[in-house]
C-alpha cells in the first residue's frame, strides 16, 4: 500500500486480474468495484447490507460488498459477476426468466453460484436460506429457483 495525501493506492484481485485503485480508507469495496475499476454488476441498492444486489465472491465465499471496506479485501480473491464467464447458471437464468427487471440478477447469479458450488445437493431448505440474502424487487422468485434447479440436475447427470 502506498498513501498519497490522505488517499491510499492499494491492489485488489478482481476475477483473476490485479488491479490497482487509489482510495480513501473509508470506501467501500462495492463504491471501489464501480467507481475505480468501472465493473459495473455488483449493484448500489440499499448499501446496508439487506438487498444483495452488490454481492461479490471473496475467496469464494458471497459478501455484500456495500459492508465491506475495500481495504479489507487486499489480499483476496474478488469475483464479481463479470468474472463469471459464461456459466451454466447464467445461460440457465437467461433460460428460466432468472430475472425481470435485471437489477437484483448479478447478486442472485454470484448468490447461486457459490451455494451450487459449496452445496451442489442443496435441497429447498438450504436453497432459500442460501437466496434469501437476496431481495427482488419485480419478485422474479420462481425463474430463479427454476434456474438454480437445472443447474443442479445437469450437475448430476453429469
Amino acid at each position: 500500500m502506498i498513501q498519497i495525501k490522505g488517499l491510499t493506492q492499494i491492489e485488489l484481485n478482481v476475477n483473476s486480474e490485479v488491479r490497482t485503485a487509489t482510495i480513501s480508507p473509508e470506501d467501500t469495496l462495492l463504491r471501489v468495484i464501480r467507481e475505480s475499476l468501472g465493473l459495473i454488476g455488483p449493484k448500489v441498492g440499499c448499501e446496508n447490507g439487506d438487498c444483495g444486489a452488490c454481492t461479490v465472491l471473496l475467496d469464494g465465499k458471497p459478501v455484500k460488498s456495500c459492508m465491506m471496506l475495500a481495504l479489507d479485501a487486499v489480499g483476496k480473491e474478488i469475483v464479481t459477476v463479470e468474472g463469471l464467464n459464461d456459466t451454466l447458471i447464467q445461460e440457465a437464468f437467461v433460460e428460466y426468466g432468472g430475472f425481470q427487471c435485471g437489477y437484483c440478477t448479478s447478486g442472485f447469479l454470484m448468490n447461486a453460484y457459490a451455494m451450487l458450488d459449496a452445496v451442489p445437493d442443496a435441497d429447498e431448505t438450504v436453497k432459500s436460506e442460501w437466496l434469501s440474502s437476496n431481495l427482488c424487487r419485480c419478485t422474479g422468485y420462481e425463474g430463479i429457483k427454476k434456474a438454480v434447479a437445472f443447474v443442479q440436475k445437469s450437475q448430476k447427470n453429469k
